[in-house]
């Protein structure tokens, strides 16, 4: 049984605190950025009566022009169901509508309508002060410099951004 099977003792153990040494601690920090950043978006997208999940889909459909549902989900990581739910709910705010694609009688592409357009500019009006909270403990040129390493990190050479 290989639980009777005492560790070396130089085996780090990963943990979420700060500093931690491990093999892990730079997937737990992206992670736990990614939760306070998450939190701050999802408080700016509050007031609209959206989450971040609808927001993901408005900027492929901002980025994209319409976009069948499939490929929608694996834009935002999500799956079919999901998308559905999340498409769903932005037709019932009239914010996306569904249209037919022609020559797949299967297939529905998703819409952003002017409605959508003007929710999303207001997102980001009312994202502006609290992106800025993020990064308010960092000095000069460093809200840039993370961008850039994060953006190198996420898309390294040779991949697609």
């Amino acid at each position: 049984m290989t639980a009777d099977v005492p560790l070396p003792p130089t085996t780090s153990r990963a943990t979420d605190r700060r500093g931690e040494a491990s093999p892990f601690a730079l997937g737990l920090l992206l992670r736990q950025a990614h939760w306070r950043a998450a939190a701050v978006m999802a408080e700016a997208l509050r007031p609209l009566g959206i989450e971040l999940r609808h927001f993901a889909v408005l900027i492929v459909l901002v980025d994209r022009g319409a976009t069948v549902q499939r490929d929608l989900a694996a834009a935002t990581g999500s799956d079919k169901a999901g998308i559905m739910r999340v498409v769903d709910d932005l037709e019932r705010r009239g914010l996306a509508v569904r249209k037919a694609v022609p020559g797949d009688r299967r297939a529905r592409a998703v819409e952003i309508t002017p409605q959508g357009v003007e929710l999303f500019d207001a997102a980001h009006v009312a994202a502006g002060p609290l992106a800025e909270s993020l990064v308010a403990e960092l000095g000069p040129g460093e809200p840039e410099m993370l961008m850039d390493l994060l953006t190198r990190f996420a898309y390294p050479a040779g991949t697609e951004a």
